[in-house]
């Protein structure tokens, strides 16, 4: 049992919250209990658990990058009390077999909830669907179905996957990327790529695919979520899609809402992601579009490698960068600094939004009583420098190294009981 004092729900009124048989037994002032564990929560918001749509776990096959046991360590680092892990392990997660093998990890763990994404096609090669509902059916009860890496860019496929998944109330989660279009690309197709000589990476190539899906969700009368988006031309898609009444979501990424195309001059492929970084006013249309709630949510797309992954050349460097310790302060940076969100939005697109897009039914749910105890304290007084060393994942490969972002989590609380206290995880 917790006693929570003087936290701030949603940046409102202090307030005392008791946590008690895993939910949420009291909320008010000047609570008592004399056998729970105080933390002391002056100046502290609090936050619902957040919830992550997009995070790779690499395990199994790839855990020299990370592991669930370290990934789910540095989501509740984060604040995070649920991820849904990628498919694109070794082997992909596309049967019942491995969905159900990284959700077992996940429940060993025990630092938050692992929800497995199944794969839309056997061995995301784009040729055939998967085991969609076996893995609907599995103790892992996935309703998040994506490729993610690679864009199921066979219309028919496509078309065929959004009908599948209609008969469990799942969501096919696209990588808007058309592969001819962006073959051999490095960065941004640009200014800055002109100048850098690297092969540009076109807006058309993500819009193309998104207009796409948009109309065939329509079509079928089933539900679409973009993955990482990151223009604004996509933006203007996704709007009008939305203004149509389809099922059709989307996410965006941190640090698609703080960086630009322009970082790629420096030649570190820390900088090297997929979709790449964008520009200035990209990155404007983003923050416009999740403040107004055409973007839905905010998912991190932790995407670990090994050093020598990135320590290369740009070329043949891994695209990808962590961020599942940096996403709330990003968030609090880009978003909330900014005006354009407050607390209750910020909890609203990075907890209540992709709980519902994922279909969890004890996450994202409001610090009220009688809700699961899923929460997490957040200082936003603090303001440190991000050192990688002090990271909980095995990856080092954040683009916010040295750079001063304000906040820190102080405590994240998975149905009751502590995963991180003080800043450390337990």
């Amino acid at each position: 049992m917790f006693l929570i004092k003087g936290a701030r729900i949603l940046g409102g009124a202090p307030a005392d919250i008791l946590l008690r048989d895993g939910v949420v037994a009291e909320v008010g002032a000047g609570l008592t209990a004399p056998e729970a564990t105080v933390v002391e929560a002056d100046g502290l918001i609090a936050l619902p658990g957040l919830v992550d749509l997009h995070t790779h776990l690499r395990e199994p096959g790839r855990e020299d990058a990370e592991t669930v046991e370290s990934g789910t360590r540095a989501a509740a680092a984060g604040g995070y009390t649920a991820v849904h892990a990628m498919a694109n392990t070794e082997p992909v997660a596309d049967t019942a077999g491995v969905v159900e093998q990284v959700w077992r990890l996940g429940r060993e763990a025990g630092h938050c909830d692992v929800h497995p994404v199944g794969a839309v096609t056997r061995g995301l090669e784009g040729e055939r669907l998967a085991e969609l509902g076996a893995m609907a059916d599995s103790a892992a009860r996935v309703r998040v179905f994506s490729d993610d890496g690679h864009c199921v860019s066979d219309a028919v496929l496509m078309r065929r996957a959004l009908e599948y998944v209609k008969a469990f109330d799942g969501v096919v989660a696209q990588h808007a990327q058309e592969p001819r279009l962006t073959e051999h690309a490095q960065m941004n197709e640009g200014e800055v790529s002109g100048r850098l000589g690297l092969a540009g990476w076109p807006a058309v190539a993500e819009e193309a695919i998104i207009a796409r899906d948009c109309l065939l969700a329509a079509h079928v009368g089933s539900r679409l979520h973009v993955c990482h988006v990151s223009t604004a031309g996509s933006v203007e898609i996704l709007r009008w899609a939305k203004s149509k009444g389809w099922q059709v979501t989307a996410e965006v990424t941190p640090h698609h809402l703080l960086l630009t195309d322009e970082l790629a001059e420096t030649y570190d492929p820390v900088y090297k992601v997929n979709p790449p970084l964008r520009t200035k006013a990209d990155v404007e249309a983003l923050r416009e579009a999740l403040a107004d709630g055409t973007i839905d949510c905010v998912a991190t797309d932790h995407a670990p490698h090994p050093a020598e992954a990135k320590e290369t050349e740009w070329a043949p460097a891994a695209m990808g960068m962590i961020g599942l310790e940096t996403a709330l302060s990003v968030v609090h940076e880009a978003m909330v600094e900014t005006g354009l969100l407050d607390w209750a939005g910020v909890a609203d697109r990075m907890s209540a939004r992709p709980a519902r897009i994922g279909r969890l039914t004890g996450q994202g749910r409001p610090i009220e009583v009688g809700a699961p105890a899923n929460l997490t304290l957040y200082d936003p007084a603090a303001r440190t420098a991000v050192d990688p060393a002090a990271f909980v994942s095995k990856s080092r490969n954040t683009p916010f190294a040295g750079l001063e972002l304000p906040g820190r989590v102080h405590a994240t609380f998975l149905r009751g009981r502590p995963t991180v206290l003080e800043g450390k995880v337990i």
